[in-house]
């Protein structure tokens, strides 16, 4: 059993100018302690609706998620169950995240639930802080009076002050500069080894997610189109947009050569094309993939693609029906 369990889980909302949009349609990924399972993909593939459905800010249609076993609630009025504030989430935006008006030391005490931390919350918050690389004079002090990246690393402290088992990290470096990007994604995999957390690291860009991730899963409309070891999807890429997406990074090299851009925009999930999904926009799209692909096995890698299929017809060896 895995530390965090997200199962078929589909996310679907309703407007009167759209009708029903699936933003989530039957993802399933898991996540254990001690590692950091990055997802990527464009923005619109459904990817922060996943976040929050994970941890309960979004209702799920179907499906489950499970912390250790047990369901995670969705958010009602009512303060959350013991169990529940064992999952945190650190946004994108920090200072939406923190309120203006109290300081830092104030918000960093509401989330205290240990024992210790009840005996002596002052120490608890100087902990806290230093974990994260802040001074404790900070406690004192607004909001207001940080930069970006001093102010996420509050919110990752108060998230710690809860004391999690998960994190979940929607992209939480995106609002900061380069420095304090590479000075946060540092801090976040820093305390996933050292207090043995799970992660799910949220994020647009496939090169920052290979460098700290240890599974990556690749979302695209909704779905997961290829997810494994981080390292095997970097070096061999088995769907076509998880390939498109790495071509499309620009790279240092004697042989400089431009990014290739991937052609078209994600679809309206209101309107998702039939079949596979990336088909409209894919570069080795067949008359069979108006079909539902399957999901196929290569080595550790999954990836929801005709072209493997094909390649594993008359065996039947790693291809099972369905959505990845």
């Amino acid at each position: 059993m895995s530390l965090l369990e997200i199962r078929d889980v589909e996310v679907e909302f309703r407007s009167r100018s759209r009708g029903t949009v699936r933003a989530v349609d039957g993802v399933s990924l898991d996540v254990e302690r001690g590692q950091v399972v990055g997802l990527v993909g464009e923005s619109g593939c459904g990817k922060s609706s996943l976040a929050r459905a994970v941890v309960g800010l979004e209702p799920v249609t179907t499906g489950s998620v499970l912390l250790d076993g047990a369901p995670v609630a969705p958010l009602r009025w009512r303060r959350r169950s013991a169990h529940d504030v064992r999952m945190q989430m650190v946004f994108q935006n920090p200072y939406g995240s923190l309120n203006p008006r109290r300081t830092i030391g104030s918000q960093l005490r509401d989330g205290l639930r240990t024992p210790a931390a009840a005996a002596d919350p002052d120490g608890e918050v100087r902990r806290l802080l230093d974990l994260v690389g802040l001074d404790e004079d900070a406690a004192q002090r607004y909001p207001h009076q940080f930069s970006g990246g001093q102010r996420q690393r509050v919110v990752i402290a108060r998230a710690l002050a809860a004391d999690p088992d998960v994190l979940v990290a929607d992209e939480p470096v995106t609002a900061l500069d380069a420095s304090s990007q590479a000075q946060v994604v540092n801090l976040l995999v820093r305390l996933v080894r050292e207090l043995g957390l799970g992660m799910l690291f949220i994020s647009h860009d496939l090169a920052l997610v290979h460098e700290i991730a240890d599974v990556t899963a690749v979302m695209y409309l909704g779905r997961i189109v290829e997810s494994g070891p981080t390292g095997q999807v970097w070096a061999s890429p088995q769907h076509p947009y998880t390939r498109a997406l790495i071509d499309a990074l620009p790279r240092i090299s004697a042989h400089p050569t431009l990014p290739v851009g991937l052609r078209g925009e994600v679809p309206d999930a209101a309107r998702i094309p039939t079949g596979c999904r990336f088909r409209p926009r894919c570069p080795r799209a067949m008359d069979v993939c108006t079909g539902e692909p399957p999901v196929v096995q290569i080595g550790q890698q999954w990836s929801a693609c005709w072209l493997h299929a094909q390649e594993t017809a008359g065996t039947g060896a790693g291809v099972t029906e369905g959505r990845a």
